[in-house]
């Protein structure tokens, strides 16, 4: 595991490419929070359509990054962009909310969002993050998936990495990290996908 980054900026290393498969179009950002993903986004000149469910978040978004599009729903809704025209979909730290196959129809969705080709760039939460829920106590074979601060939550480890992107995708980058975000350290695993066609 990597060792922890003071100012978390993962986005910087990755934006060449997701410029270059961006090709001028929207990028989707799922989970898109107060924005500080989308300020990153659009400060490399990208145009960003980002979505979260909280209203308030979407109104620090607004506030912080006014050039971007925002749209306040649940990411298992319906994508504002047509499905096969968006090069490039962010989803950092928001896809561990759903039980698996929830979580797997929503793959399934960002897989035909994007144009073949296209990048899926996601952090999703380590079964080492002890620090924000994950537990030490679950058995071998356990799903990883249950209440934390009575919210629900996943945790990955590469195996359920491997099987969640198991179809028509080729992964290009799967990282374990801990990086300094919140007030505690935190692992993930930062994971970088391209569309392939069956």
């Amino acid at each position: 595991m990597a060792a922890p980054s003071p100012t978390d900026p993962w986005l910087e290393r990755w934006l060449p490419m997701v410029v270059a498969h961006a090709d001028g179009t929207a990028i989707l950002e799922l989970g898109c929070g107060s924005g500080r993903d989308t300020r990153t986004l659009a400060a490399a000149g990208l145009p960003v359509v980002g979505i979260d469910l909280s209203a308030e978040a979407i109104e620090e978004a607004r506030a912080r990054v006014p050039a971007a599009e925002f749209h306040c729903r649940d990411i298992r809704e319906p994508f504002p962009l047509a499905a096969g025209t968006v090069g490039v979909v962010v989803a950092s730290l928001s896809l561990h909310y759903f039980n698996w196959p929830e979580t797997m129809a929503l793959v399934e969705r960002i897989h035909r969002q994007l144009r073949p080709g296209g990048l899926l760039l996601c952090r999703l939460n380590s079964t080492r993050d002890f620090h924000h829920g994950a537990r030490r106590d679950l058995e071998a074979g356990a799903d990883n998936f249950y209440l934390v601060d009575g919210f629900p939550k996943r945790f990955f480890d590469r195996a359920a990495i491997d099987r969640l992107f198991a179809s028509g995708w080729r992964v290009l980058s799967a990282d374990e990290q801990v990086v300094e975000r919140y007030q505690q350290p935190k692992a993930l695993w930062e994971v970088i996908l391209e569309r392939q066609d069956p």
